[in-house]
C-alpha cells in the first residue's frame, strides 16, 4: 500500500488554516527540552511564529506554565531535577487545560526513559505524542529495540508496511486518548480515527541533532494557537518541518561545500519564511485510514 499523496482541498485548507492562525495569533510555549538541542528548539519555535520559554526548575515551572499556552516535554536529557520539573509543569498545564506535547526521546533504550515517558503519558492529559516508531512501540508496550535516540531500522515505516503501521498509529492514539505523530521517512498522524501519511521531508534531517526536538517544540505553538483542532495542528506542524527540510536540501544542490552545518542554517531559514499558502501547496499528505 504505497501512498499517492493526492493532497485533497480539505487537507490543504486544514494545513493553511492552522499555519495562518499561528502566524496571526502567536503563542507562548513552555519547553522542557533536551539540553543538547535547547537553543535550536527555541529558535525553531520563534521561526514558525510562536515564542519560547525554556525552564525545567521545579520551583519555577508552575509560574512559567501559568503564563504560557502550551507545554512541551522532551525527555532527551533526563535527570531527577528535570523529572520533577516535568511533573510539576504537567500538573500546572493540566489545571490550566493547556495542550501538552510529549516527546519520549529514547523510550525503550533504558528502563528510566521508558518508565518516565509511560508515567507522564498515564498521569497527564497529553494532547500529542511526537516520536519515532521505536519510541511509539515502547510506549505502547509492543516489542521494539530502540537504538539510542534513533529509530531502529526494523521499525521504519515503509510503503510495504504502511497499512499495518497506520493501524498501529491509530490504535495508539485511540488507547492513549490523544493525537499521535510518528515521524520518519513516512510520517503518520492520527487522532484515533483518521490516519494521515506525510511524504515531505529530507534525509538530511536525520543527519543533524535536534530535527525531531525542534518539531516537538513548535508543535506546541501550533496546538496552542489551534486548540480546537489538535489533529490538523499536529499535521500542519509535521508538514511545516517536512517542507522546510525539502527546501533546505534543494538550496544545497550544486554547492558541494554545503554540508550538515549549511543544512541546519537553511532549515531554520525555511521554517521562518514558509507561508501558509506554500505549506498547503507543497504538502504531500494522503489519508490512509
Amino acid at each position: 500500500m504505497a501512498p499517492l499523496y493526492a493532497t485533497t482541498p480539505e487537507i490543504q485548507d486544514g494545513i493553511r488554516r492552522a499555519a495562518s492562525v499561528l502566524r496571526e495569533k502567536g503563542a507562548l510555549v513552555h519547553c522542557i527540552t533536551n539540553y543538547v538541542t535547547v537553543e535550536s528548539c527555541a529558535n525553531a519555535v520563534l521561526a514558525v511564529g510562536a515564542s519560547p520559554i525554556m525552564s525545567d526548575e521545579p520551583t519555577d515551572v508552575e509560574d512559567i506554565q501559568n503564563i504560557c499556552g502550551a507545554l512541551v516535554i522532551n525527555i532527551g536529557t533526563l535527570n531527577q531535577q528535570t523529572i520533577q520539573g516535568m511533573m510539576a509543569a504537567g500538573d500546572a498545564a493540566a489545571r490550566a487545560k493547556h495542550p501538552i506535547v510529549l516527546d519520549p526521546v529514547g523510550a525503550g533504550a533504558s528502563r528510566l526513559r521508558t518508565h518516565v515517558s509511560s508515567t507522564l503519558l498515564n498521569t497527564l492529559p497529553v494532547t500529542l505524542i511526537r516520536s519515532n516508531m521505536s519510541e511509539a512501540k515502547a510506549l505502547s508496550g509492543a516489542s521494539a529495540k530502540t537504538k539510542g535516540v534513533d529509530v531502529n531500522p526494523e521499525d521504519a515505516v515503509t510503503p510495504e508496511n504502511l497499512e499495518r503501521s497506520a493501524r498501529f498509529a491509530r490504535d495508539l492514539a485511540r488507547n492513549a486518548g490523544c493525537v499521535v505523530a510518528i515521524t520518519g521517512a513516512i510520517d503518520l498522524i492520527s487522532d484515533g480515527q483518521r490516519v494521515f501519511a506525510v511524504g515531505n521531508g529530507s534525509p538530511m534531517q536525520g543527519r543533524i541533532t535536534g530535527a525531531g526536538c525542534m518539531l516537538s517544540a513548535f508543535s506546541g505553538g501550533y496546538l496552542a494557537a489551534n486548540p480546537e483542532d489538535a489533529l490538523f495542528a499536529a499535521l500542519a506542524a509535521v508538514v511545516h518541518a517536512g517542507v522546510a527540510g525539502q527546501r533546505a536540501q534543494a538550496r544545497m544542490e550544486g554547492n558541494p561545500q554545503d554540508g550538515t552545518g549549511s543544512f541546519r542554517t537553511y532549515l531554520m531559514d525555511a521554517l521562518s519564511t514558509l507561508t501558509p499558502d506554500q505549506l498547503a501547496a507543497e504538502a504531500r499528505v494522503e489519508q490512509v485510514l
